[in-house]
């Protein structure tokens, strides 16, 4: 473009560095702009701004600075975007106070009127520095002026107030907005409202949510949530039922979490009719009970988180598939030193098969062994009959073959390949042999001959010599011997 007779227009150019902007390629881009001012190729105020935006990207707004004088050798001006570009350079650069110096003197000097922009930068980069204070007193300023500040502006300086622990000046400033006709983002709302909860300044909270519901500021469920949540954990019911008010007044739907918290707060307080009442008015209202709904109940009752109250709950949720709140109230019940059971993992282990969770429930085995809590045959019946639904069959099969190796569990497999030729997978010669061999390891001959007999209708062929072998001398057959280990299979 360079050699190009005559240069391409600015318009070109200032389109190819957008674009190399655009790829965050800040540095190709100042090159190109040296690269142009050398070849005397046309540059305008927007090709200079878009200069300036890269020094200060780069954390040099001490070079954007230099690029002023360009503006006033080629006949330009600096505009709006350019001190609002160097402004947010000095800020990046942590010079706040270069930032503040330059803003009041383009208001004092009427060199630019600042927009919501450069205002908002300005106010965001002070709050950062903590100097909120500093930050309030410019919003005092642009009041006065004709650069009147937005809401986000507002908020901004109100978050900052509130993280530096002012929050007198930060509900001041909220009032002041709320007159002013500007609303305060929810965000700012529930940060309010939870530090003054915090604070047991209930009233304040009573003032702050009439002062919105007067002035038809719209709120949602994370604002009243925030608010249930700490009066029901100081016992401040009225105060929750006034947050209700309040939300049916604005038409704020409530949330299982709101119930929850009710049921809690009354539970707190022993008003256990009510807690009930509450607790069945969700279905009701379409939701579901979640772990901290009956949670609510059993610590207002009084009644001991025991293992069975556990399992129960665990049963229920699993019923209608709520496997995660079943997986949390799981962790809860870690989390209150309460030992699970085998049923307590079995529970779980027929939730995740009937879910198809087969891999984590192999998983939930290991957890349940490192636990010392040791498999049953319900455990093994509830895994192969998960892989068998799953079509996973082989892996059943090999489940299957490990339990007559378990002292005492040979019984267990034989009712398994029960239930296995009910779920359509049947045993293998592998299986059968295993079995078998378990059966006259423990010198149980008569009920190994019907697994031989069906071996021989399945057409599963073992050798006459060590047939004979296996009926001649069952009580000589030692535990580590393996007579099927080179029998063919047809």
């Amino acid at each position: 473009m360079m050699r190009m007779q005559p240069h391409p227009s600015v318009i070109e150019f200032t389109k190819l560095l957008n674009i190399t902007v655009k790829m965050k390629h800040y540095l190709a881009a100042l090159n190109m702009f040296d690269e142009m001012r050398q070849w005397s190729a046309p540059v305008n105020e927007y090709t200079m701004n878009i200069a300036i935006h890269c020094y200060c990207l780069l954390n040099r707004a001490d070079l954007g600075f230099s690029l002023l004088g360009c503006f006033f050798k080629l006949g330009y001006e600096p505009d709006l975007k350019t001190f609002s570009t160097l402004i947010k350079g000095l800020v990046l650069d942590d010079k706040v106070a270069q930032a503040e110096k330059m803003f009041k003197k383009l208001l004092c000097l009427n060199l630019c009127e600042p927009d919501g922009v450069m205002i908002l930068t300005m106010v965001n980069g002070l709050c950062r520095a903590r100097q909120t204070l500093a930050a309030r007193d410019l919003l005092e300023l642009l009041e006065e002026s004709r650069c009147k500040p937005n809401g986000y502006a507002y908020c901004a300086v109100i978050d900052g107030l509130r993280e530096d622990k002012m929050i007198n000046d930060a509900l001041e400033l909220v009032f002041k907005m709320i007159d002013k006709g500007f609303s305060p983002t929810v965000a700012t709302c529930t940060s309010i409202v939870q530090e003054l909860c915090d604070a047991g300044r209930w009233q304040d909270v009573k003032d702050i949510l009439n002062e919105m519901s007067d002035h038809k500021i719209p709120l949602n469920v994370i604002t009243f949530n925030a608010m249930m949540d700490a009066c029901c954990k100081k016992g401040k019911v009225k105060e929750a039922e006034y947050a209700v008010e309040i939300m049916i007044r604005l038409n704020v739907c409530p949330d299982i979490a709101m119930y929850d918290g009710l049921i809690h707060g009354y539970s707190l307080l022993g008003q256990m009719d009510k807690a009930k009442e509450i607790f069945d008015s969700i279905a009701k209202n379409g939701f579901k009970h979640t772990v901290f709904s009956y949670g609510g109940l059993i610590n207002g009752k009084g009644l001991e988180h025991t293992t069975v109250i556990y399992n129960t709950m665990m049963h229920g949720l699993l019923r209608v598939g709520r496997f995660d709140d079943a997986r949390n109230l799981f962790r809860d019940m870690e989390n209150r030193k309460i030992d699970p059971s085998l049923r307590t993992f079995n529970i779980l282990l027929d939730g995740l098969c009937r879910a198809r969770r087969i891999d984590e429930a192999f998983s939930f085995v290991r957890v349940m062994e490192e636990k010392g809590v040791s498999p049953n045959v319900i455990t093994y019946g509830t895994l192969i009959d998960g892989l068998c639904k799953n079509g996973r069959v082989e892996i059943a099969r090999n489940v299957l073959n490990l339990l007559p190796s378990k002292e005492g569990f040979v019984e267990e497999a034989k009712s398994l390949v029960m239930e296995m030729e009910k779920s359509g997978c049947a045993p293998d010669a592998v299986t059968y042999t295993v079995i078998v061999q378990g059966l006259l390891k423990m010198n149980d001959l008569d009920k190994a001959i019907p697994f031989l007999e069906e071996m021989s209708k399945r057409g599963f062929s073992v050798s006459s010599t060590k047939l004979s072998m296996l009926l001649d001398k069952p009580k000589g057959l030692d535990e580590n011997d393996d007579f099927f280990a080179s029998d063919q299979v047809d």
